[in-house]
């Protein structure tokens, strides 16, 4: 129960990060963004250890988990979070997030590998809905596409907000990848240490995630571009930043208690809370409609399929024998 609470909070407070970031490229850079929101997580995170007396915690990984720990803050905070920038920057939060349900895919192929998971009819049906939520939240016409886009400041034109469709769907799919393979990895990463690893656990996935940023602001041109951030874009990357650094701590506390079967879909209701925020903080900058919506809680109704498990539906569904047969059938 608190497991799925938890992920649940995480859920919601990783749609208001989207709803910032889509805020803050209107007028920032992808990197600009990734300067503020992922160096900001190692003193929050480390904030929180010293206030919630885990801190010592950190010393109590085996070398396995903490490189295991180090490369899911790499894939999570730098691979899955730079992808997600560029959808959202191309296509907006609303339309990435249905695309991005196929990290729960990922998840499950994974937890049948490492984990021993098992594939079963419901899920099954489950992968099938996911995959129809991206393609019903695309089919938007000409008509409804083009959204105007308010200035963000006063002496910005007013301009016509045209979804970068090929660059969104590709970066938004890229995204899933990084956030399918980290719960596993976190999960692996915590061993069974229970709630008091989470938060040194992802203090050490953000130092990794940050060490790999320092490299890249080493680069050439880097530094001085994101030193250039305007005020404006920095406000809602650090707002962005602080958000999802509450998310990750609630989806890290949430997987060391809870399988990730039942964490990573629970968290996924983040695309419900994206479409209130998109709307609350960017009306004008968002496409909005009946397809959108339709595609959102087709993928998340397969999002909930995935995470019932055969004896709940029979146990609460009068079925024929022949069919409760075929839903206990599982692979491997």
């Amino acid at each position: 129960m608190l497991g799925g609470f938890l992920a649940l909070l995480s859920g919601a407070t990783f749609a208001l990060n989207n709803a910032a970031v889509r805020r803050g490229v209107l007028t920032g850079s992808v990197a600009q963004a990734m300067a503020i929101t992922v160096p900001i997580g190692v003193p929050m995170f480390l904030l929180a250890a010293v206030a919630s007396g885990t801190l010592p915690g950190i010393t109590g990984f085996s070398q396995n988990g903490v490189l295991i720990l180090c490369l899911a803050g790499v894939i999570h905070f730098i691979w899955g979070r730079y992808c997600n920038y560029r959808a959202t920057r191309a296509i907006g939060a609303n339309l990435a997030a249905p695309v991005q349900q196929a990290n729960l895919i990922i998840s499950l192929g994974l937890a049948i590998w490492i984990l021993g998971e098992t594939l079963t009819p419901l899920r099954i049906f489950g992968i099938g809905l996911v995959l129809l939520g991206p393609y019903l939240a695309m089919r938007t016409t000409k008509e409804t596409a083009p959204i105007t886009e308010q200035a963000v400041k006063a002496e910005t034109k007013p301009a016509v907000f045209q979804p970068r469709y090929a660059e969104g769907i590709l970066f938004a799919f890229l995204s899933a990848t990084g956030y399918g393979v980290s719960p596993i990895l976190v999960r692996i990463g915590l061993e069974d240490k229970g709630l008091a690893a989470a938060i040194p656990g992802g203090l050490i996935s953000y130092m990794a995630g940050t060490a790999v940023m320092v490299l890249f602001l080493l680069l050439p041109g880097q530094l001085r571009h994101a030193l250039a951030i305007k005020s404006e874009p920095a406000k809602w990357f650090t707002f962005s930043g602080v958000m999802v650094c509450f998310s990750q701590m609630f989806l890290y506390m949430a997987m060391a208690i809870a399988p990730v079967t039942v964490v990573s879909p629970i968290s996924r209701l983040s695309i419900l809370f994206r479409l209130y925020f998109s709307q609350l903080l960017n009306p004008d900058h968002e496409v909005f409609g009946g397809k959108v919506v339709l595609g959102t809680v087709v993928s998340l109704l397969g999002a909930l399929a995935l995470t019932l498990s055969t004896d709940l539906v029979t146990s609460l569904v009068r079925l024929p024998d022949s069919v409760v047969q075929v839903l206990h059938w599982q692979w491997p």
